[in-house]
């Protein structure tokens, strides 16, 4: 008989995802495999709506952003009978092995279901925040670095013109590698990451340094989840928390904005990236990588390895275990942060 895959997408959305899709029905045609799409992440395996894949289309996809299989930020562990509807549905449309893309809860809960109830699963890495340890780049990073980079070089002209301090807010709740990159890429006069909690005083000094020679205007980019020396908690848009724990972040670029105006006099605006960051099209890396990362996924059960998650190392894919990745943070090249201060 043949084999049987389910796929699904979970958590936070990203411009290559659907190439990852689109790899894996290839692959599971060339295996003879159905495969079986999942609507919105767990939310649809425990609800039990999905469609075959193999019959619909991934035609035309690898170019365009988000995911046609729809996601959501839901956590059958969270959810009254969720596990036991996730265990009846896979039995119900007779999945033999689930490959999930997402981050770290959405894989998470691939682990788990593995280790407690021998329900096969592979992951792949998939976050703008490319925070997954054992990868050197998650799907969807290197397609929102390219939007972060953009937006600060349109934004030094405008800076220039009107000689004011720009903030940028980037997404980044635990990990700055969207700020960092983007920053560096950018020309970014200063880069504030959650990894370093940061010294207004350090800050005005880099601004005061800058028009002393004449640079009338600074660019400084924050992630979303960077917050001050001496402060505990990071800036929350609202007090909502998610299934998987995580508040709403958002806000530190206005905090740092009005700091800015209070100790200098100088004209300050903000502009927060938001969702801007998820949408649009992959870059070419990204569509290599998630095309790469899905044909991976698909040989990893047609060998029977699971519980395992598809990585992205030293320009090869390999397969690391689950809670392995997940247990491990990955913070940025701190070695990177600090030739960031060189360019000011």
């Amino acid at each position: 008989m043949a084999k049987k895959i389910g796929v699904l997408t979970g958590g936070g959305d990203s411009s290559a995802i659907n190439a990852a899709i689109r790899a894996i029905k290839k692959k599971c045609i060339s295996y003879g495999y159905d495969l079986f799409g999942i609507c919105n992440g767990w939310d649809g395996l425990i609800k039990g709506t999905g469609y075959d894949l193999i019959k619909e289309g991934a035609t035309g996809t690898i170019c365009v952003g988000g995911t046609y299989l729809g996601t959501s930020r839901t956590n059958p562990y969270k959810k009254e009978n969720g596990v036991e509807a996730v265990r009846e549905n896979i039995k119900k449309f007779k999945i033999d092995a689930l490959i999930t893309i997402g981050g770290d809860d959405t894989n998470g809960v691939t682990g788990k279901l593995l280790a407690q109830y021998g329900i096969n699963g592979v992951g792949i890495p998939q976050t703008i925040d490319n925070d997954i340890a054992c990868t050197d780049y998650s799907i969807g990073f290197d397609s929102a670095l390219e939007v972060v980079t953009d937006a600060v070089d349109k934004l030094h002209t405008t800076a220039s013109s009107h000689h004011r301090i720009m903030i940028v807010e980037v997404m980044g709740r635990d990990a700055g590698w969207l700020a960092l990159y983007g920053g560096l890429a950018g020309g970014a006069d200063v880069i504030l990451i959650p990894e370093v909690p940061f010294d207004y005083d350090e800050i005005i000094q880099v601004i005061e340094e800058r028009k002393q020679r004449g640079r009338d205007f600074s660019i400084i980019i924050v992630a979303e989840g960077a917050k001050p020396k001496g402060v505990g908690q990071q800036v929350t848009a609202s007090e909502r928390v998610d299934s998987f724990g995580h508040v709403q972040l958002g806000g530190i670029g206005d905090f740092i904005s009005r700091e800015i105006e209070k100790r200098t006099g100088y004209e300050s605006r903000v502009t927060v990236l938001g969702h801007i960051q998820r949408g649009g099209r992959p870059t070419a890396f990204d569509r290599i990588l998630a095309t790469r990362m899905g044909s991976k996924a698909v040989d990893l059960v047609h060998e029977g390895v699971f519980g395992k998650m598809v990585c992205f190392k030293d320009n090869k894919m390999v397969a690391v275990p689950i809670e392995e990745a997940l247990k491990q943070q990955k913070p940025v090249d701190m070695e990177l942060y600090e030739l960031s201060k060189l360019f000011h």
